[in-house]
């Protein structure tokens, strides 16, 4: 009778602990949200990574799960404010859904700024000083870019300047918009999970887009032309902690997300998009797009239609109190 009463004590006592471990577990277990499949090459590159690695640098004790799709909510403009709001702990968005909220990293959309998606993410973590006070409310984990857009059009090919004239471009951000006018053409802002039916219904006649995204977004299935080589503007990205889940961790959890966050971390974004950018283009390609490259003198011509556009962009960061000169050569810093 008394050995029976010790063994179930053992197995309560186990079972307690079992327990105990369990909601251990999930007190630290942080919540990644993002809005994209899981396919996408930034769940692959980066949030699918942050999370391994997180495992592996705290032995099990601090962990990730990711929320793909929309699942902690829908519409990317919002994740920002999920960060901030606790929603989740960790999002994924971009500051050009918010570029109110983000002015200084939108100059990355500036056209012609960014020569690559590497080399913005180094021109980024170069003006780091200037950025991080857009991101005071919250814990920045990383900041990366993409490389130039491309073109994607389905009726009509845009072989020079004159081609895109009249044509409904998709803007990806406000800050596009004055530059498409300049071109002579009409921009619609809208979000990238948008951009399938509207080229495919003729809502828009060509999208303005990372080439990341003729696969990710499958364009390449109601596009016919590829137009590459254009001055366009390239697009930031953050992923972003909740200040109150930051503050409650412990010194040694703040260490393990430290380590394997940061610079680092934003350059298997920057990584990423720029092989998920080949790849698109190959996609295309082979899926019988035409492909269209413009020379330097033809790019010249755009270029010298948004250069008061330009001028206008920067007079105004300026007239924000926005240090705009001060930024740029910060980063272009990071190209040397």
């Amino acid at each position: 009778m008394g050995k029976m009463l010790t063994t179930g004590a053992r197995l309560l006592t186990g079972a307690l602990f079992l327990a105990g471990l369990a909601d251990g577990a999930a007190a630290e277990e942080l919540k990644i949200a993002h809005f994209m499949s899981p396919k996408h090459p930034m769940h692959r590159f980066v949030m699918a990574p942050f999370a391994e690695e997180l495992a592996q640098v705290s032995g099990g004790a601090l962990t990730a799960k990711i929320y793909p799709a929309g699942e902690l909510g829908k519409g990317p403009k919002q994740q920002y404010k999920r960060a901030v709001d606790g929603v989740a702990d960790i999002t994924f968005g971009i500051p050009g859904y918010t570029e109110t909220l983000f002015p200084r990293a939108m100059m990355v959309a500036i056209p012609g700024v960014v020569p690559g998606a590497v080399e913005g993410t180094r021109m980024l973590w170069a003006a780091e000083d200037y950025l991080r006070p857009e991101y005071k409310r919250v814990k920045l984990l990383a900041m990366w870019t993409n490389a130039p857009a491309v073109l994607i059009s389905r009726d009509k090919p845009v072989r020079s300047f004159d081609d895109v004239k009249g044509m409904k471009i998709r803007a990806p951000s406000a800050a596009d918009i004055p530059v498409i006018e300049s071109w002579g053409a009409v921009p619609v802002q809208m979000n990238v999970n948008e951009t399938y039916n509207a080229l495919q219904t003729g809502i828009v006649d060509a999208v303005m887009i990372g080439s990341s995204g003729i696969g990710s977004f499958k364009l390449h299935e109601p596009g016919n032309y590829v137009t590459t080589g254009l001055p366009a503007s390239s697009a930031a990205f953050y992923l972003i902690m909740n200040q109150g889940t930051w503050d409650g961790l412990s010194g040694q959890e703040k260490a393990w997300v430290d380590q394997i966050s940061g610079f680092e971390l934003s350059m298997k974004g920057g990584e990423g998009y720029a092989a998920a950018g080949r790849r698109g283009l190959k996609i295309a390609r082979e899926a019988g797009l035409e492909m269209i490259e413009f020379t330097p003198a033809e790019s010249a011509r755009f270029s010298d239609a948004s250069a008061p556009v330009v001028k206008e962009v920067l007079d105004e960061f300026k007239a924000d109190g926005q240090p705009a000169d001060e930024i740029l050569a910060a980063m272009r810093q990071g190209l040397t």
